[in-house]
């Protein structure tokens, strides 16, 4: 459906650490940082990536925005752990199973060190 994500920091190291340790903890790789400073993650056939904004301006999150990454309970549960540890904060409610709509899903919810708002899901 989407060739790649991205969303913005104002500080891409700080980034790499919390993005490292959340792909890692899904069993991901570690980022790559490219000659343009932006981090890139391939996981699953898909691409996220990490970038300082290219007008100079701040980056800022997206207020609605959410981005979501498939996974198992355990991964996700690990994938929480690992982004609290690495500088994310845990929003929403704790992970755990939600109904609604006629669906049951595993989620677990993260805001990244700037602020973008991040969901690993598993359809149970």
């Amino acid at each position: 459906m989407y060739s790649h994500m991205m969303v913005g920091s104002n500080d891409i190291d700080r980034s790499k650490k919390f993005y490292d340790a959340t792909f890692e903890a899904m069993g991901g790789k570690a980022g790559m940082k490219d000659d343009k400073g932006r981090l890139m993650y391939m996981h699953n056939n898909a691409m996220f990536l990490v970038t300082p904004p290219i007008n100079g301006e701040p980056a800022t999150h997206g207020n609605g925005s959410t981005i979501g990454f498939a996974m198992t309970k355990e991964q996700a549960d690990a994938w929480h752990d690992a982004g609290v540890k690495a500088g994310g904060t845990a929003i929403e409610d704790p992970p755990g199973v939600r109904e609604g709509g006629g669906m049951k899903l595993y989620l677990a919810y993260l805001r990244d060190p700037d602020g973008n708002k991040l969901c690993a899901l598993q359809r149970v």
